[in-house]
């Protein structure tokens, strides 16, 4: 393949091309190959592959397969969005040659710059919100409070006591309440009955709380408030501007709006925030073999991925539809991607070279880039990362569950990350109680939990049920410990990627399914 016929294999699926692009380069070097990428996308020509990057070029139609067989089908295959159909080629008719696999950090870089940014920030209501991330620093539009408020149920009193309390008192007449302005200034020496929340009165210096006051009744009628001790000015009043002052910086651009958030934007007097949007996200489970319900039967077993891929994304803040499955037929899967408007596609299964693994013939129908194709990470090893179109991308999982986890921690978790603009995690390191075997070449995902140790605080300890199609092990676990090369003894400290439920997970996201919803469409292989 010539620099030129390379160009054109990476300018695939792009609409415009500037120049040198670091993210090219980078994406060159770590699948050995030159990023020549000039000049504007082009369809593959009919008898041409697209390679995955750094592999040899495709075989023509007729060429036997990566899987060592030929596949006579020459039928023309349907037609996609724009209705133009894959002249006379197969899906198996473009084989897969698995280049050398990505390092396990370079494949998360090239992740998280897949795309060059988040899509442009919109004005969102508070109720849509939650999850997202702010887009413009969150200032004051008012002072916190907003006026002098009571802290507390009781008397707002002028000067030092006693005070003589002019209503009569009891239910019919409670004071000031909260949401009431006071209407006349209190006189000194008097004292008037206020609740929590309540503005106070002009000439009010201090409240006196209800289970602190004294009422006494005067020989010659009225009442009198005392209190066992002098009460210094401004006692239990909440002065206005004592949070904030209108036009304070309060949060940054780039935070988690958090429950939290929602709380005080409501509070500083905002009805919607410049957020970015959540990215959109499609699951496609794919296997014959999988069931919805039931017991495993007859050979076929139950889909565990379906069920835990939905919440798991919804906590990234990712808009997630309905997990769709999806038969073990080309056409099919050719179909749902043709079809698909996600910004992500994640496939479950199918990523090795199989006999009914159609991932990477259908990316080839596609006119797909991959831009990872085989990762040196342990479990997991043939994810994929590839470019549907301009900012739309798929993540291909293998089918065993803890592999498929694997793949979304390396590959789908930074994608989504940049897509929502959220800032990465804080780098967290902690020491093993114990040692772990390590992969002679690959990085290792184990599943650990935190412990307390006496020698080292705050510990991960490894935990059993690791195998590729185990989850028993990562359903008990607060991270995933990085595992280098060789391994790793007692007390080493090695890099964690917590789960985003996890309380110490800083790039944040609550994992109730219900916060983000928000769906938006219809509702595997070895690793």
């Amino acid at each position: 393949m010539t620099d030129g016929e390379t160009g054109g294999a990476l300018g695939a699926a792009r609409d415009d091309r500037h120049g040198d692009d670091p993210f090219e380069d980078a994406l060159a070097l770590a699948n050995h190959t030159r990023a020549a990428a000039t000049g504007p996308a082009r369809p593959p020509e009919p008898g041409h592959g697209i390679p995955s990057v750094g592999g040899p070029p495709a075989a023509a139609p007729g060429a036997p397969t990566a899987r060592g067989s030929h596949d006579p089908e020459t039928a023309t295959g349907p037609s996609g969005p724009s209705g133009a159909a894959d002249a006379g080629r197969s899906p198996a008719s473009a084989p897969h040659h698995q280049p050398p696999a990505t390092p396990w950090q370079r494949a998360r870089e090239l992740a998280a710059h897949a795309v060059p940014g988040p899509p442009a920030p919109t004005a969102t209501p508070l109720a849509e919100a939650l999850g997202r991330t702010l887009a413009v620093p969150l200032t004051a539009l008012t002072d916190l409070p907003s006026f002098d408020t009571s802290a507390m149920d009781g008397w707002a009193v002028s000067g030092p006591g006693p005070w003589r309390l002019d209503q009569p008192g009891g239910a019919a007449d409670p004071g000031i309440l909260a949401g009431q302005s006071p209407a006349e200034a209190l006189q000194d020496g008097h004292a008037l009955a206020i609740a929590t929340g309540a503005r106070i009165p002009s000439g009010a210096t201090a409240v006196l709380r209800s289970e602190h006051g004294e009422v006494r009744e005067l020989p010659g009628g009225g009442r009198q408030l005392h209190a066992p001790r002098p009460v210094p000015p401004g006692q239990d009043i909440r002065p206005r501007g004592q949070e904030c002052r209108r036009g304070d910086h309060l949060l940054p651009a780039g935070a988690l709006v958090t429950p939290a958030v929602l709380g005080l934007a409501a509070a500083a007097g905002y009805d919607e925030l410049t957020a970015y949007p959540r990215p959109r996200a499609e699951v496609f489970v794919l296997g014959d073999e999988l069931l919805d319900h039931g017991l495993p039967q007859a050979g076929r077993i139950r889909d565990a991925l379906g069920p835990m891929l939905g919440p798991w994304l919804q906590a990234l803040g990712v808009a997630a539809a309905a997990p769709r499955h999806l038969a073990d037929d080309a056409d099919t899967l050719y179909a749902a991607l043709a079809e698909s408007t996600a910004d992500v596609v994640i496939t479950t299964g199918g990523t090795a070279a199989g006999p009914v693994d159609h991932v990477h013939p259908t990316l080839h129908r596609l006119g797909a880039e991959v831009l990872v194709d085989g990762v040196a990470v342990r479990p997991g090893h043939p994810m994929l990362l590839a470019r549907l179109a301009p900012r739309r991308h798929l993540v291909g999982l293998p089918g065993n569950p803890l592999a498929a986890v694997s793949g979304l921690c390396t590959l789908a978790e930074p994608l989504l990350r940049s897509l929502a603009a959220r800032r990465p995690p804080a780098p967290c390191r902690t020491p093993l109680t114990a040692p772990v075997h390590g992969h002679p070449h690959d990085t290792r995902l184990v599943p650990v939990a935190y412990r307390d140790d006496e020698r080292y605080g705050l510990t991960a300890e490894p935990l059993h049920f690791h195998g590729p199609a185990m989850l028993r092990g990562i359903a008990a676990a607060d991270a995933l410990a990085v595992v280098p090369p060789g391994g790793a003894q007692r007390g080493t400290e090695l890099e964690l990627l917590e789960l985003p439920w996890s309380a110490g997970w800083s790039a944040g996201g609550p994992a109730d399914r219900s916060a983000f919803g928000d769906p938006f469409g219809p509702a595997g292989g070895a690793a």
